[in-house]
């Protein structure tokens, strides 16, 4: 779950919006639109190998939820990391 930037209540990622806009993303994960922006550039720099996964529509870019979902997935601990 994120939080609603808005109220802070967390929000489901599975209600967002298929693609999302940069500026959105970044109020998602509580970072800076310029520092989004860098993320993406570091995506499309590395192929994906790091940065703020994004898509191309014309002169658009977008961030695909699953892929906003999978990076959150990544950075949370797992069960297996945990200490006991």
């Amino acid at each position: 779950m994120a939080m609603n930037t808005k109220t802070t209540e967390p929000i489901a990622l599975e209600t967002l919006p298929a693609v999302l806009s940069v500026g959105e993303a970044a109020a998602l994960l509580r970072i800076g639109r310029t520092a989004a922006y860098a993320l993406t550039g570091v995506w499309r720099a590395t192929s994906g190998r790091e940065g703020l996964p994004v898509v191309q529509l014309g002169h658009s870019l977008r961030v695909p939820r699953a892929a906003l979902i999978r990076l959150l997935d990544a950075d949370a601990p797992s069960a297996t990391n945990s200490l006991p």
